[in-house]
């Protein structure tokens, strides 16, 4: 990676880690976020991402808080699902590294593209040490904007630090021609994130694409989202992992 993103992650194709907040109550979500996010940093990730995937805005908070006293030993960034502002609030008011939104290009009529650019930019503006990470014809999301999809890759460039692309859903893999094309569109230098689906088995072809990963539902015991953490996993994959930033000499 080259930019902006290779200082916040000097190693070569850094792994975030997806911490979703299930449990089933407020304070099993917290330690289990904690217990994952230990399992994580011990299997070398090099990123948390908290999102409030099955867990609330509040429980969101208490992570965060208990990351401001404990100071994980990696980059924290946030995914606030549904409510962008709220993100870009949470990354001021804890200081994080980056925010990740799904979908910054394409998931809005024309009518209303323009107005959500233009506060994006006022928002990214006020946080410039904070990265964006930006999902275009991201999972789940609806594609409304009349474009095609380069147009749209396009636009998400100017918007974000870096473009995340995904397959259809949660844990499913990201295709390879997707990224094919999606690297063909924002060139060589920028920098692509595949955003769901990464395997230990599939790591090293994938990321000789793309410029690093977010991984969830594969660190899980069962590799579905709805599991947890599993210490072997994250190693099975960081162990892919190392051996490429071994043949690219970081």
């Amino acid at each position: 990676m080259t930019g902006r993103l290779a200082q916040v992650f000097p190693a070569a194709k850094p792994i975030l880690g997806m911490l979703h907040l299930a449990g089933t109550s407020p304070e099993d979500r917290l330690a289990r976020a904690l217990r994952e996010m230990d399992l994580m940093i011990r299997g070398g990730v090099d990123g948390l991402v908290v999102e409030n995937y099955f867990g609330t805005p509040d429980d969101v908070r208490r992570l965060l808080d208990a990351f401001a006293a404990r100071s994980p030993a990696a980059v924290v960034g946030l995914n606030l699902l549904r409510d962008f502002r709220l993100g870009f609030d949470l990354l001021r008011d804890y200081g994080l590294a980056f925010l990740q939104i799904d979908s910054v290009a394409g998931h809005l009529p024309p009518d209303q593209d323009a107005d959500y650019a233009a506060e994006l930019a006022e928002r990214r503006a006020g946080l410039p040490g904070a990265l964006l990470l930006g999902g275009v014809r991201f999972k789940y999301q609806p594609v409304a904007s009349g474009r095609s999809e380069e147009e749209d890759l396009r636009l998400g460039r100017a918007r974000a630090d870096a473009i995340v692309v995904t397959g259809a859903g949660t844990g499913q893999a990201t295709d390879d021609d997707k990224i094919a094309r999606f690297r063909r569109v924002l060139g060589a230098d920028y920098p692509l994130i595949i955003g769901a689906g990464m395997t230990a088995e599939s790591a090293a072809r994938q990321l000789a694409l793309a410029d690093g990963a977010i991984v969830g539902s594969y660190f899980k015991d069962s590799h579905r989202d709805t599991g947890e953490v599993d210490l072997a996993h994250v190693q099975a994959l960081m162990g892919q992992v190392r051996a490429l930033r071994q043949g690219c000499g970081r």
